[in-house]
């Protein structure tokens, strides 16, 4: 437990009594005591990240629903060099001598393509590995694996709450990202697989890859899927089902990525065959390089997502809403970087810069979807 923060306002009980919920129920379900559940309500202490992630669970709530931060809007006067007034957008932030600076995160800066530092270098034939620096960085460090592209801001976040903390995000495919998990060589898998009516894939490909483990299904974001497009919608795309008319090239993802499943899955409705779609057997292996070839005109149409499309000057044709998960196995939820990690997706900060991105909500975000 932690001492009372001003900033934060606790609607514990607002939500219990609306579950019609007894303070002595509730411990119960929580596993603590009654006078626990007493001082979380009256303000005294905040619950430490297992016990808010049970109390939301059991109250049909997210984390931050529970427990709200109130922030304030900073009234300092902002110099934006290249203008975006307007747009109520993402902004870099640095002060310059007496000036509060930003540049808007629009555009080619909305990605990063610098060269990063290593860790460690490995001698010939696999040998021989030198740490470059200290080796606490290897600690302090989980890998991410997956296709959603902000999870480089989750990344960011965590490094800004605790500097010793890093998420190293690394592209995959859903498919692969569980696979990794099941091999335990990741510690967290981000999937966004395509629901059956009446279940959850994620969560079922989840309790399969990592059985013997068990684990932890968060929510991540909600987010749009479809086709990105060149600039005005030249072709007139309004659905799959429009690339049957030949005339359309389009670039594919890799077997096993969600995005061509839910391709093959819209065509398969419009009783459309993949093969008959000129460009259905070129792969890309991410939405970035798609949205490359759709730009220089290689391809008049990829599967990708609206932020991406947006990012490279082009159109979106939605398809689907699809819900990320993180899954994370038991035996890694006390690691402290993802303790770090859980406690930021439930801050209103990151959710809010998650509904900054086109294409995306964060109705989902931090909430527990699943538990095994």
């Amino acid at each position: 437990m932690s001492k009372q923060n001003d900033s934060i306002s606790c609607k514990v009980k607002q939500y219990r009594q609306e579950a019609g919920v007894s303070q002595a129920q509730l411990a119960d379900l929580v596993g603590v005591k009654r006078q626990a559940i007493y001082d979380i309500e009256s303000g005294k202490y905040l619950p430490n990240t297992g016990v808010a992630l049970k109390l939301a669970r059991h109250l049909g709530a997210t984390v931050e629903e529970l427990f709200v931060e109130e922030c304030e809007e900073d009234g300092r006067e902002l110099v934006l060099p290249e203008g975006g007034e307007d747009s109520g957008g993402r902004v870099s932030l640095a002060r310059v001598r007496d000036k509060l600076v930003g540049y808007p995160l629009e555009g080619e800066y909305a990605f990063s393509h610098e060269l990063k530092a290593a860790d460690g270098v490995i001698g010939s034939k696999g040998k021989g590995l030198k740490i470059l620096g200290t080796g606490s960085a290897a600690e302090n460090s989980v890998f991410l694996m997956g296709c959603d592209p902000a999870f480089t801001l989750l990344a960011a976040h965590v490094s800004r709450k605790d500097p010793k903390a890093r998420v190293l995000c690394r592209f995959a495919s859903s498919h692969a990202s569980l696979n990794a998990l099941a091999r335990g060589e990741t510690h967290i898998a981000g999937t966004h697989l395509h629901d059956e009516p009446g279940s959850s894939a994620n969560v079922s490909a989840a309790r399969e890859k990592i059985a013997l483990t068990g684990g932890l299904v968060m929510g991540f974001s909600m987010m749009e899927e479809g086709l990105m497009v060149a600039p005005g919608n030249p072709l007139g795309l309004r659905s799959a089902a429009d690339l049957a008319s030949g005339m359309v090239r389009i670039v594919n993802r890799e077997p096993g990525a969600a995005l061509r499943v839910l391709l093959d899955d819209q065509l398969a409705k419009a009783g459309v065959p993949g093969p008959a779609i000129p460009g259905y057997e070129k792969t890309v292996k991410s939405h970035n390089q798609g949205a490359q070839m759709v730009a220089c005109g290689a391809a008049d149409a990829a599967l990708g997502l609206r932020p991406i499309a947006h990012a490279f000057g082009l159109d979106f044709v939605p398809i689907a809403e699809v819900r990320c998960d993180l899954v994370i196995p038991s035996d890694l939820i006390e690691h402290p970087t993802i303790r770090v990690m859980l406690d930021v997706m439930q801050t209103r900060h990151f959710r809010e810069e998650i509904d900054l991105l086109r294409g995306y909500h964060p109705g989902q975000t931090g909430a527990v979807i699943a538990q095994f």
